[in-house]
C-alpha cells in the first residue's frame, strides 16, 4: 500500500520519538471519524497486521500503525527500561491527540492485548472498541505453552544473557538465518499449512533489529502489569479472538477474558495457532469487520 511508504514522526516529549504511519490527512479528519489503531505483540511488528491493515484500508476505513518506543524507528533516550505498559499507551494517547483523533478502536495482538487493556484503562473515553487477539493477563511465564517452562528457564536465559554478552547478541541478531531456529518457530507459532516459512523468516529477522534486552524486560512488564485488577470496571466493547491450536498462549486465557470483561464476545479460530489473523485472515478481518460496523 502506498500510505505505508511514508515514514511519519511525533516527538512525545524531548525524550521521545514515536514511529507511525497513517493511510489518512488529519486536517480533514472529523470529531465523527473512527481510526484503527494496531498493537502488535512482544517482539513482533506491523506485518503481524498486514493483512488487517490493508484490508481495512480497502474497506475506507482509517488506520494507524506505529512502533512502541525503543522499537524500530520509534526511539527514546530513557532506553528499553522506559518501556511500561503505561508509556506505551501514553505515548499513544499523545499521538492521537496530536493528530486530532476523537474516536479509536484497536487490534491488540499478544501484548498488544495488555497494551491496549492497559490504554482502555486509562483512556475510556477515547477507546470505542477493541479486538483481542491470542492474549493473556497473567503472567506468560506461568501459562506459556500451558506449563512453567518459562518461569523454570527465565533465570537460566538471564544468566546466559549476562555471562555470555556477545555471543547472546550475536544469536539475537542472527537466528533467523539458521534454518533449525526458523523451523521450531513455525511450528511453535504458526499453522504450518497457511503460513509460509518466508513469513517467520522476516519475523524473525525483524527480532534482530530490537535492542537486545527489550524481550526479558518486556515479559517482566507483563508479569507485573496489574490490568487484570480492573478488568471488570473496563466496559469497552471487546471482540476475543483465539486459535484452538494456539501452542503458546492456551485458548482458555480467551475464556477468561471473556468472564470478566462485560462487554465482550468471543471468537475461537479453528485450527488457529497463536497469530491466527494470519492463518487466517478472511475470517478473522470478516468478523472483526461485522462487529466494526456495530460501533461506528
Amino acid at each position: 500500500m502506498f500510505w505505508k511508504n511514508k515514514a511519519l514522526y511525533h516527538d512525545v516529549d524531548e525524550k521521545t520519538k514515536i514511529h507511525y504511519k497513517i493511510n489518512f490527512d488529519p486536517k480533514e479528519l472529523t470529531d465523527n471519524d473512527t481510526v484503527i489503531v494496531f498493537n502488535y505483540g512482544l517482539v513482533c511488528n506491523v506485518e503481524h497486521f498486514m493483512l488487517q491493515t490493508d484490508f481495512f484500508h480497502e474497506q475506507g476505513h482509517k488506520v494507524l500503525i506505529h512502533d512502541y518506543r525503543c522499537h524500530f524507528e520509534s526511539t527514546s533516550k530513557d532506553g528499553v527500561k522506559s518501556v511500561t505498559f503505561k508509556n506505551i499507551a501514553n505515548d499513544m494517547h499523545s499521538l492521537i491527540e496530536e493528530l486530532g483523533i476523537k474516536k479509536t478502536i484497536m487490534f491488540g495482538h499478544s501484548m498488544g492485548v495488555n497494551v491496549t487493556l492497559e490504554y482502555a484503562r486509562m483512556y475510556p473515553n477515547q477507546l470505542r472498541g477493541m479486538v483481542l487477539i491470542s492474549g493473556t493477563v497473567f503472567p506468560p511465564q506461568d501459562v506459556m505453552f500451558d506449563s512453567n517452562i518459562m518461569d523454570i528457564s527465565e533465570p537460566v536465559l538471564h544468566q546466559v544473557k549476562d555471562s555470555l554478552s556477545d555471543l547472546y547478541q550475536y544469536i539475537w541478531k542472527n537466528s533467523y538465518k539458521n534454518p533449525i531456529a526458523r523451523f521450531f518457530v513455525w511450528q511453535g507459532g504458526f499453522n504450518t499449512k497457511k503460513t509460509e516459512t518466508s513469513f517467520v523468516e522476516y519475523y524473525m529477522k525483524k527480532i534482530g533489529e530490537l535492542p537486545p534486552d527489550i524481550f526479558f524486560h518486556l515479559l517482566t512488564e507483563m508479569k507485573r502489569h496489574t490490568v487484570i485488577n480492573d478488568l471488570e470496571n473496563i466496559k469497552t466493547s471487546a471482540l476475543i479472538i483465539g486459535g484452538d491450536k494456539d501452542k503458546i498462549i492456551p485458548n482458555y486465557l480467551q475464556r477468561i477474558l471473556k468472564k470478566y470483561l462485560e462487554n465482550s464476545t468471543l471468537y475461537i479460530v479453528k485450527d488457529g495457532s497463536h497469530v491466527p489473523q494470519v492463518d487466517f485472515p478472511e475470517s478473522i478481518n470478516e468478523r472483526s469487520l461485522s462487529f466494526i460496523r456495530k460501533l461506528v
